[in-house]
């Protein structure tokens, strides 16, 4: 069996960070809390005396059995903030919004930002969308989508 669990963000702040996707996006609580340190978790991560706290959030437009967005925070963290949309690796979250102007509205109010400018796209298909690329307050690429 395979099935998509969660995606993981290490914050600056864990704390700042989830309360941003759930006021922004309606991310969920469900209980899933961490604050985890041990032999097994310097083993798996190879950095010693290892210890990351935060929480599993639900992802909006599903129930609590998954997936969710990890969130958490090391008490020792490496680089820097600055994600680009042309970079390697994984380049955004996506959400599927009903009006990406009110949602890029809470997006900027809680702090994030903008990437580039609001765009409509028409498919060949006949298709509709429109996109828009932002930042949640970590600079964490996200793209807000809406479809006709």
């Amino acid at each position: 069996m395979t099935r998509y669990v969660h995606t993981n963000i290490i914050a600056k702040d864990s704390k700042k960070l989830i309360e941003f996707y759930k006021d922004v996006f309606g991310c969920r609580s469900i209980g899933e809390k961490r604050d985890l340190r041990g032999t097994w978790l310097d083993k798996l991560t190879g950095i010693p005396d290892a210890h990351i706290v935060g929480e599993h959030l639900v992802m909006p437009g599903y129930d609590d059995n998954h997936p969710t967005l990890e969130i958490f925070s090391y008490d020792q963290m490496t680089g820097d903030l600055r994600h680009q949309i042309n970079a390697y690796g994984i380049a955004h979250i996506a959400f599927e919004v009903n009006n990406i102007a009110e949602t890029l509205e809470k997006v900027l109010a809680k702090g994030g930002g903008i990437i580039g400018e609001l765009v409509h796209a028409d498919y060949e298909d006949g298709r509709k969308a429109t996109f828009v690329y932002a930042m949640d307050i970590e600079g964490n690429i996200l793209e807000l989508q809406s479809w006709d």
